[in-house]
């Protein structure tokens, strides 16, 4: 099926067929329904990739996403989603395989669909690699910052800044911060709650899980949380949402009540965060605003290939919830 098929069966010419399906102007919007009307009666489906050679660019924007199953990814999705509708801009997906862990093919779909740019959420490679990878097929960085690649991301390290001063503010003294494994470009949240602490005075005290999962964060903070009273810390920062619901968790299976025994603080403001009876304390980094913001980096992208890298940072906001409160008694 063809476009020549469909203005035959209208009775029209096919450059009005053509000016209808790419929204030029001169076309009539009863005459534009009755052709997309027609052309999806007869089975029509427009050949994308030989149209954008026609207009030389492409109109597919590619997305990575680190991990479907963490809704703060799903945030970052809806942006993009609506920056690129709105401007009639096509979206391929990918996703990881395993989540947070090597997947050396999750890019494959998006460059066998040859899209002008690939948005990334998140990639777990080192800086250079990225870099090369962009002189392949321009990004654009989600949550991360690599010089020289376009990026939109948000102020992690004044994020756990006002994390860490929220529980010091409560009187805490003895605050952890759990984190997963260290990447290049996903270091800021430890380096803001370090700084922190250590200008108020006091030890750092870090807590690695060896993934980024809800069962990883678990698993450490129970073996933490299982010391006595004045050996365990009396609040944890968590690196996200997720890694804090682990830690709630094993606090659960402990006996330890939130906030009485233990203050806990997330990060990303995830809609599980929110919930009636976990409530968690969070920064918020705007994960739809990010995506967004990426979505419009790509179009620019696409409109100016020559023009410089951005790098848009967001401010993060403190979310305070019941999670958190004074540090027990002695």
């Amino acid at each position: 099926m063809t476009q020549s098929d469909v203005a035959r069966h209208l009775g029209v010419s096919r450059t009005l067929v053509s000016f209808a399906m790419r929204g030029a102007p001169g076309v009539s919007e009863d005459m534009r329904r009755q052709i997309l009307g027609a052309a999806d009666a007869l089975g029509y489906r427009r050949n994308v990739q030989a149209a954008d050679l026609a207009r030389k660019r492409p109109t597919a924007v590619g997305l990575h996403l680190v991990d479907l199953h963490n809704d703060v990814y799903t945030d970052v999705f809806s942006g993009v989603q609506e920056v690129l509708r709105a401007n009639d801009f096509r979206l391929v997906i990918s996703v990881n395989a395993t989540p947070y862990g090597p997947d050396p093919r999750a890019l494959d779909p998006l460059f066998e669909t040859q899209v002008g740019v690939i948005i990334a959420a998140t990639l777990l490679d080192p800086d250079e690699p990225v870099r090369e990878l962009n002189r392949l097929v321009p990004l654009v960085n989600v949550a991360r910052s690599v010089s020289g690649v376009d990026s939109v991301h948000s102020d992690d390290v004044g994020g756990a800044r006002l994390a860490t001063e929220h529980l010091l503010e409560l009187g805490h003294r003895n605050i952890a911060h759990l984190c997963g494994p260290a990447y290049e470009g996903h270091l800021e949240r430890r380096a803001g709650y370090r700084e922190t602490m250590l200008e108020h005075g006091l030890q750092p005290r870090m807590i690695e899980a060896t993934g980024f999962g809800r069962a990883d964060a678990a698993a450490v903070a129970m073996e933490v949380l299982a010391s006595p009273p004045g050996q365990r810390p009396s609040a944890i920062f968590a690196h996200s949402d997720e890694l804090a619901l682990g830690v709630r968790e094993a606090a659960a299976a402990l006996g330890l009540s939130i906030p009485r025994h233990l203050s806990l603080v997330g990060y990303d403001n995830s809609r599980v965060a929110g919930l009636h009876g976990i409530e968690l304390s969070t920064v918020d980094l705007h994960a739809r605003e990010l995506g967004r913001a990426a979505g419009q980096a790509a179009i620019e992208r696409i409109l100016y290939p020559d023009s410089p890298a951005i790098d848009r940072v967001l401010a993060p906001a403190l979310v305070t919830r019941s999670s958190t409160g004074p540090p027990p008694r002695a």
